[in-house]
């Protein structure tokens, strides 16, 4: 919902503060007063482009200030307008793009009466109007239609998947098998690699090897070695022990070192004889051991990442086996969800061609109530290809019009005139009713070319049409102002330097009597005063 409207310094409005409530709001004034530039402030703040010459003479910008309520946020949206045609915008006092002006606003507001901000004229959104009119039912069928499009749209992409796995199978799967038999041909252990290292170690220096632990046992065991003088030292401590028992302990480490050295003789003559001094060996281990590193470099960089490596080929390599299972499976998932697609996209064509019928009757009785008593409306259906069908609908469908029965209806981009466009809509607002979910309807030259009984019909409908949207509706008539729940009259004066200078300002009461009578008559006399107050009293019944 609009709520409060500040134009400065665009056109020949210095300023206004205007503020909107629930219902219907009528603007009128004398032809020239500026009551469009008030329909334009609000077209800039819905995104139109911004022009320099709007700017009011003498000033340095424009400005243009709307308070919205969007569902139940409330949001400040403003437009300056430099005089060198720079615009710039914000949005809850950020910038913002012109495009985020209108995807904030676009679906708030509908401007009927010139042809931008025309919802009516864009035939993409003429199947959502036809839905809205045909109510639950439509809803439920375009939903089933969309969850069996979105499904035949997945069931068509895991098969297209597929397809491209199946066709790079044989060279995916000739290079798994390759890593695979690789693997296979050494058959390495985990670890085996760091085995190899320690044995190859022990086999290129065996001879060194033998050497030292010869010479570390003859150090140990040899005649006057380290066994024999531990063997002097216990039997001088044995001796020495039955003198003074306190070296008894002593005696106990020196025979255990004796021990441990006795040992560690025997393990040094078993590890000196395990030792290897094969050539034969020593060149095959070194083989081995190439070969493993070989591998790990192709797949890693360790013996570890190639095993793995190995496993991952064989788990992919499987799924690839059984892509043919899956190709099947997946072309019979696609092929039941073309014939789901098919039968929803005929239920939905059904319904919404049996649906067109009624509904541009119910146009053609709401326009004849608007000065439009020949008009003649059609909806037409052109049926897609298949592969050419939409999330909205197996067809595209298009409004048409045609002001009499003797001429050909047409697209109403193509025919309707500015007063004609802004009657369809409001026939077809009426004709929607609380199903319309745009919430703000502004009306401008819905009155063209009408009078009488008809302006009181269109009155009538907009009030009608107030009591589930805002609607703002700018006027000549008073017939329409009649019915209006609050009336703003904007109004030209000269200001002190001469200048044409706009005005806005809410009335009621006398002054709302007054602006009837003029609208009337023109003047505001006994007569016409007179009238105006039956005409207010007769739109409150």
């Amino acid at each position: 919902m609009l709520l409060e409207l500040h134009v400065k310094d665009l056109a020949l409005v210095e300023e206004v503060w205007l503020e909107f409530g629930p219902g219907l709001t009528a603007l009128t004034g004398e032809t020239g007063a500026g009551k469009t530039v008030l329909v334009g402030a609000l077209k800039l703040l819905l995104g139109e482009r911004a022009d320099a010459t709007a700017v009011r003479e003498g000033a340095s910008e424009a400005l243009v200030e709307g308070r919205f309520l969007v569902g139940s946020e409330e949001h400040v949206v403003k437009r300056r307008i430099g005089r060198d045609g720079r615009s710039r915008c914000l949005v809850d006092g950020e910038m913002a793009t012109v495009g985020a002006l209108a995807e904030l606003l676009g679906d708030v507001v509908d401007l009927h009466g010139q042809h931008e901000h025309q919802s009516l004229i864009s035939p993409a959104r003429h199947a959502a109007f036809l839905d809205r009119y045909l109510g639950e039912a439509a809803e439920e069928a375009l939903a089933a239609y969309r969850r069996a499009f979105d499904e035949r749209r997945d069931a068509e992409r895991a098969l297209e998947e597929l397809r491209s796995a199946a066709a790079e199978r044989e060279s995916r799967v000739e290079q798994l098998r390759s890593v695979l038999d690789e693997v296979a041909a050494l058959d390495p252990r985990p670890g085996e690699d760091a085995e190899i290292e320690e044995r190859l170690a022990r086999l290129r220096h065996a001879d060194r090897l033998a050497t030292a632990a010869e010479e570390a046992w003859s150090a140990l065991k040899s005649d006057g070695a380290a066994l024999d003088l531990l063997g002097t030292a216990e039997h001088a401590l044995a001796s020495a022990a039955q003198l003074d028992p306190s070296l008894a302990a002593l005696l106990d480490e020196v025979r255990t070192i004796s021990e441990r050295v006795n040992d560690i003789g025997l393990e040094l003559k078993s590890y000196e004889a395990a030792l290897e001094h094969d050539p034969a060996a020593l060149e095959r281990l070194e083989e081995r051991h190439a070969a493993l590193r070989q591998l790990a470099r192709r797949h890693g960089g360790t013996l570890e990442a190639a095993l793995q490596a190995a496993a991952h080929a064989r788990a992919e390599l499987d799924r690839l086996e059984s892509v043919e299972d899956s190709l099947d499976a997946a072309a019979r998932r696609l092929t039941a969800a073309v014939r789901g697609l098919e039968d929803a996209g005929g239920g939905l064509s059904a319904l919404r061609r049996e649906g067109a019928t009624r509904f541009a009757e119910a146009l053609r009785e709401a326009a004849a109530d608007l000065a439009l008593p020949k008009a003649v409306f059609d909806v037409a259906f052109e049926d897609l290809p298949f592969e050419r069908w939409t999330r909205e609908g197996p067809h595209r469908l298009e409004f048409l019009f045609a002001s009499s029965g003797a001429e050909r209806p047409r697209p109403l981009a193509k025919i309707a005139s500015g007063g004609e466009m802004s009657r369809v809509m409001l026939a077809l607002k009426s004709v929607l009713g609380a199903a319309d979910r745009t919430p703000v309807l502004v009306f401008d030259e819905v009155d063209a070319g009408i009078g009488g009984a008809t302006a009181l019909a269109v009155g009538r409908r907009l009030k009608a049409l107030a009591a589930s949207h805002q609607v703002l509706v700018v006027t000549h008539l008073a017939q329409v102002a009649a019915y209006a729940d609050r009336h703003v009259v904007v109004e030209k004066r000269h200001g002190g330097d001469g200048r044409a200078v706009t005005s806005a300002t809410e009335v009621d009461g006398e002054a709302r009597v007054a602006e009837i009578a003029r609208m009337l008559s023109g003047a505001t006399s006994a007569v016409s005063l007179e009238h105006a107050k039956e005409l207010l009293a007769s739109a409150l019944v």
